[in-house]
């Protein structure tokens, strides 16, 4: 029997295990780098151990010191979570190897599953479809287009779809050299490229007893191959095919006599009715909350029984007769700028509350809002992990309603102190394509981001809000006189001419002009009035119409809430220090990260676009071009160089510039 688990991960995984563990009565170990000592999972453990460093190499993904972190901590088994470690099968060995319960599939089932030219073999084997593979010399024009795919790993690393023969041989060798620099492991295959396939996986539970399947999951909502929306069960499936999809996945856990949790995924083709194996992940999903609540199970727990070997006989036996309930929709909130080519953010959160949460995890059969998250109100995104900051769940009747619910909990959530996708998962869910269901893995590829990205009020609530926040900040200011505190917010001796208040969106200045006094007035705002003001919430009324915003000021920041949307803003000051200020042409850091590759030197000539260097942050890679024709005047950056988000790393002066000073 376990008594005290640790988790060998970090961040809402490492919590959301904790849940289970306090439920069954386990005591709970945490192991945490430096980065993340103040984070809540940190919190959350009976015990913390603390792992010298930031960097997952040096913490999360040292299996030495997470087992001796065991030890210390008197721990008597690992929960791996997912990512990391989890699977890696030599350090599941380990885990026996010291006399630990490892909760996850056998280390031979890992190794099986870990290879995914071995794994299609093992599957064809099985009766399971499987893709056909070919080589540069086997391949026709009839088989395009193709997929260029990496054997070890995955996330879209080491992935290339070929739609000319004449350049697989190459995108198969640019596959290979990025497959070995992500994963260790060059070895890639190519098979048939489906264009508008669909993401579905099935859930299995391997037991002494029998395989479980726990119906499937739609995740064809995907960003550079990574999901972004899933839903349980999978919408528009014919039942026939759902059947035989849920028949594959067992024959596919059987094949290896698989024990515990885990996921066979497939491709579905909705043209011809058919589907494809593409791997099995050996370990728990980010996504398994949908299927809990569908199926009325933890996951966790199961996992948790099969590893202290308890039998499933019972669960087994009516699992046949188990058929969902409701639907379940999950969207992974990041801190990312969909805008801008999904660029990690980093930053503190200033401000995090989703409402009608039932509770972080009020169970898996319960209707509702659920939140799974790593952080909260004043906690770190950092540059060393993923910047995923929650998963959200809903659980509802229908389908529909859960897709309306899960919109209005996230249209109104305050997210404030970075850019997130939030918007952009709003807008995906009330989408038509995704609505009637018609969504394919390549959806968003070549869709409008910046539009699907929006606001509900788009550029229109920026004026707005700027009013809003103006008035909140008069009133706030008004109410902290000591002297004169009858005197109105915003009142001129002047009274021809406006206040204005400066704050910056980014790079850009927005500037409020208004008329204060006994009652407010916009400029900018065409027929705009204030009906009622106060330090954090203004009421605006436009053409008969009145809206209440609420303002929300912490330090320099400003966030404005309302049906608009959510505008950011931070108060420009009055006064600018000269030596913050950065020359013309300065390329500067967009985040905290590494650089790790310099392609200019100092006296180029160079062209609008071209590459100065890349720099690595939240696991991605980041390309600092020239952002005009000219010449490289400075360079401070070095490779392996750690920078600081705002540092200066170059400056390129424009060619118009050094022609001028030459003559």
């Amino acid at each position: 029997m376990i008594t005290r688990l640790l988790v060998a991960n970090r961040g809402e995984i490492a919590r959301r295990v904790f849940r289970t563990c306090r439920d069954l009565g386990i005591e709970t170990v945490a192991v945490h780098s430096d980065a993340d000592a103040g984070m809540p999972f940190v919190l959350d453990a009976d015990v913390a151990v603390r792992l010298p460093g930031n960097s997952p190499g040096e913490t999360y993904l040292r299996g030495d010191l997470v087992i001796e972190a065991a030890r210390k901590a008197s721990a008597d088994a690992i929960h791996p979570g997912y990512g990391f470690l989890s699977e890696n099968a030599a350090f599941a060995r380990q885990v026996s190897e010291a006399g630990l319960t490892w909760v996850g599939p056998d280390p031979s089932s890992i190794e099986q599953m870990g290879s995914k030219i071995e794994s299609k073999k093992l599957m064809e084997a099985a009766g399971v479809p499987v893709l056909g593979n070919f080589t540069p010399d086997t391949a026709t024009d009839g088989d395009l287009p193709l997929l260029v795919k990496a054997s070890a790993g995955g996330g879209g690393r080491g992935m290339r779809i070929v739609r000319s023969l004449d350049a697989l041989a190459g995108e198969i060798e640019r596959a290979s050299s990025e497959a070995e620099s992500a994963f260790g492991d060059g070895t890639v295959f190519v098979e048939p490229y489906v264009e508008s396939g669909r993401h579905i996986e099935v859930q299995v539970l391997g037991t002494a007893e029998g395989c479980l399947v726990f119906g499937e999951r739609d995740c064809s909502v995907q960003r550079r191959h990574q999901k972004v929306i899933e839903e349980a069960p999978a919408p528009g499936l014919p039942d026939p095919t759902r059947e035989a999809l849920h028949a594959a996945a067992k024959a596919a856990a059987e094949a290896i006599d698989y024990r515990g949790a885990g996921t066979v995924e497939f491709l579905y083709d909705p043209a011809k009715d058919r589907f494809y194996f593409l791997e099995m992940n050996t370990r728990l999903q980010v996504e398994h909350p949908v299927t809990e609540a569908v199926y009325g199970v933890d996951l966790v727990a199961l996992q948790i029984a099969v590893a202290e070997g308890h039998s499933l006989v019972e669960e087994v036996a009516q699992q046949s007769s188990r058929d969902p309930a409701g639907h379940a929709v999950e969207v992974r909130l990041y801190a990312e700028d969909p805008a801008h080519d999904y660029q990690p953010q980093s930053g503190r959160i200033t401000r995090f509350e989703i409402p009608g949460v039932v509770s972080e995890f009020e169970g898996p059969a319960a209707y509702g809002v659920r939140l799974d998250s790593g952080v909260g109100s004043g906690d770190e995104i950092g540059t060393f992990y993923d910047a995923m900051i929650a998963k959200v769940i809903v659980h509802a009747p229908t389908r529909e309603q859960a897709l309306r619910q899960l919109a209005g909990a996230l249209a109104k959530a305050q997210l404030h102190g970075l850019v997130t996708n939030r918007d952009l998962l709003v807008n995906l869910l009330r989408d038509p394509v995704f609505v009637d269901a018609q969504m394919h893995t390549t959806w968003l590829d070549g869709a409008d981001l910046a539009a699907l990205a929006a606001t509900p009020g788009g550029e229109d609530a920026v004026p707005v809000s700027a009013f809003a926040a103006a008035v909140a900040l008069a009133e706030q200011a008004r109410l902290g006189r000591a002297v004169q505190s009858r005197i109105p917010a915003g009142f001129r001796n002047v009274v021809a001419a406006p206040q204005t208040t400066t704050f910056l969106r980014g790079d850009d200045e927005v500037v409020a002009r208004w008329f204060g006094g006994r009652s407010f007035t916009s400029v900018d705002v065409q027929g705009a009035v204030v009906t009622a003001a106060g330090p954090d919430a203004v009421t605006i009324e436009i053409d008969g119409i009145a809206r209440t915003l609420t303002v929300y000021v912490d330090g320099d920041r400003v966030d404005v809430e309302s049906s608009l949307g959510h505008v950011g803003f931070r108060r420009k000051p009055r006064f600018v220090d000269p030596s913050s200020q950065v020359a013309e042409g300065s390329l500067l850091a967009p985040m905290p990260g590494s650089v790790i590759a310099v392609s200019a030197a100092v006296g180029d000539v160079v062209q609008q676009g071209q590459a100065i260097l890349v720099m690595e942050a939240m696991k991605m890679q980041h390309t600092i071009a020239a952002p005009y024709d000219g010449t490289v005047t400075e360079l401070s950056a070095s490779a392996g160089q750690q920078v600081e988000a705002g540092a200066v790393l170059a400056v390129v002066e424009p060619t118009d510039s050094v022609e001028g000073a030459d003559a």
